[in-house]
């Protein structure tokens, strides 16, 4: 039989990572609890491994640290690219991808945290979320089906600015 576990919320995830935390004696900032919870996905397994992991490289849990154990690109560096798009500045989208490209994340880490940014993207008009979710989608499956090239992250970026220029005029 197999067993499927819906996603916990956040606050659950958050409340368990603190009582961990304080019985097991662990250092942590608010800002390394919220980078567990981002990896973690709403999956308890997830966000212990990634706190023991980060506890035992580091010693102490913050943002940066849960970052580099976890292998995932930085949020604020893809939201910095999905800005740059919103903003119709494709070249500056495209810099920053090819610096993370050259960081060594591979385009399915890349494109996972594009998307899990972009949804959580407060400051985005839902209609241009949905086009930009719409988009990222197309190419996580080109991605999926072994085409994961940097032209594929480099052709979202142009497409992602175009939609961004193509709401405003609308």
């Amino acid at each position: 039989a197999i067993l499927r576990y819906s996603r916990l919320s956040d606050e659950e995830i958050l409340t368990r990572l603190r009582y961990v935390c304080e019985e097991e004696k662990v250092s942590y900032s608010n800002d390394g609890m919220e980078a567990i919870i981002f990896t973690a996905e709403g999956d308890m397994r997830n966000a212990l491994n990634n706190l023991q992991a980060t506890v035992s490289g580091f010693g102490h849990v913050n943002q940066a640290n849960v970052f580099k154990v976890c292998d995932q690109p930085h949020p604020t560096t893809v939201k910095k690219i999905i800005n740059a798009c919103m903003e119709g500045k494709t070249k500056e989208a495209v810099a920053k991808l090819q610096q993370l490209w050259k960081t060594g994340y591979s385009s399915s880490d890349i494109i996972g945290t594009l998307f899990k940014v972009t949804k959580a993207h407060d400051a985005m008009p839902e209609a241009l979320k949905l086009e930009y979710l719409r988009e990222i989608g197309f190419t996580h499956m080109r991605i999926s089906d072994g085409v994961n090239s940097l032209l594929q992250l480099l052709g979202l970026a142009s497409r992602l600015s175009l939609k961004s220029l193509v709401t405003k005029k609308l």
